[in-house]
């Protein structure tokens, strides 16, 4: 049974009073807690008579408190730099020094410190948000829209904070500084077809350059051109010249592949005929010498027996003359009559099965050897003539 309910334990108050007791004193809690702290700092308190109960402070109470405000100033100076950034000390607001990642102090209130990410890549965009960053001139007075991004972090982070009142825009102003010198240099061709990665080299270390003069405290990592094209108010009329220069290089392209085609043709027959031309004269030089010497040694034997090797001359070529020939007319010196020789009829009775059977065809080829017959014909025949030149 509770001690405050009916018929309980009403001496058993744990506030240590009567049933009929209140609610305890509040001054009477204040001057007790008043008398702890007094003598605390080495005082006394008032004895509630003639005492003024204000506790007096002594010298170790304020040393303690002194120390324990010390120590909460030491604890609250001691910071922490995450591994890719640094930390910017400045005391009274002037730099004093950069701290690297890790555990480091600084004094409070005297000093204070900003971390500043230098391994984070940022990325700002030229010519995406407003078109008067975009629109540009290039060297052949030809208007032309370029959009460009890059990629950047802070190099040097004292630089960064403290040169330039604001780094990021500084950095946009000095890139469309640079792409307009840039572009304005180069002619349309170039910056829409063949010389964007030059043109996007060039605009990158020209604006190093300027964030270096201006000491702004950024590198460069990227520039990349997202886009390079014609107004749209001139769009159609330059589709049309990219064609053209595209059917250009196209018919280039195929010109090109003729000539490598047929160059080394004429080139191969060009040599052909030097070859030819050379095997020609390297023979007709021979026969020529050959001919020399078959004369000089013709001459030789005629010096000896003029008459044999004239009469042997003429039967020589006489009978070369009546090989080519089907058909032999003799006339008979002192004769009336003129005799008739077919030969080519008297091949084809004696040779029917060469020459196709006697059935009447042309004429046999040319042997390269004359057959019997013909030989003894012939040897007739210069008898015949040998016996007219000696009557």
């Amino acid at each position: 049974m509770a001690w405050n309910e009916p018929g309980g334990s009403k001496g058993k108050d744990p506030w240590g009073g009567g049933s009929e007791q209140g609610p305890p004193d509040l001054d009477e809690i204040l001057k007790k807690l008043r008398e702890k702290f007094g003598g605390l700092f080495g005082g006394r308190g008032g004895d509630g008579a003639g005492g003024s109960g204000a506790p007096q402070a002594g010298p170790m109470g304020i040393a303690a408190v002194i120390g324990a405000l010390l120590l909460f100033w030491a604890l609250s100076g001691i910071y922490i730099v995450d591994e890719g950034k640094r930390g910017v000390v400045t005391q009274f607001g002037a730099f004093h020094d950069i701290t690297g990642p890790g555990p480091h102090w600084h004094a409070r209130f005297i000093q204070s410190v900003e971390k500043v990410n230098v391994d984070q890549i940022r990325s700002v965009e030229l010519g995406f948000d407003s078109r008067s960053e975009s629109i540009m001139l290039t060297q052949d007075e030809n208007i032309i829209e370029v959009k460009l991004s890059l990629q950047y972090k802070v190099k040097d982070a004292r630089n960064y904070l403290f040169n330039v009142r604001d780094p990021d825009s500084v950095l946009r102003q000095a890139a469309e500084s640079a792409i307009r010198e840039v572009v304005g240099k180069s002619t349309l061709d170039k910056v829409i077809t063949t010389g964007r990665t030059e043109i996007a080299a060039s605009t990158m270390r020209l604006l190093q350059q300027i964030l270096d003069h201006y000491k702004v405290g950024l590198e460069l990592t990227s520039v990349n051109m997202q886009k390079a094209q014609a107004p749209e108010q001139v769009q159609d009329a330059f589709a049309d010249a990219v064609k053209a220069r595209e059917d250009e290089q196209r018919l280039k392209n195929e010109a090109e592949a003729y000539a490598n085609d047929i160059l080394p043709k004429a080139r191969g027959a060009a040599a052909r005929r030097v070859e030819e031309a050379n095997a020609y004269k390297a023979k007709v030089i021979a026969e020529a010498e050959g001919e020399a010497a078959r004369f000089e040694s013709i001459l030789a034997e005629y010096k000896q027996a003029p008459e044999v090797t004239r009469e042997r001359l003429y039967l020589d070529a006489m009978e070369a003359v009546m090989r080519r020939s089907s058909t032999v007319m003799v006339d008979v010196e002192g004769g009336n009559n003129l005799l008739y020789l077919p030969l080519d009829q008297i091949l084809k009775r004696q040779l029917p099965g060469e020459y196709g059977n006697g059935l009447g065809l042309p004429s046999p080829p040319l042997l390269p050897s004359t057959p019997p017959s013909v030989k003894e014909s012939g040897k007739r025949i210069r008898d015949n003539l040998r016996n007219r030149e000696v009557r």
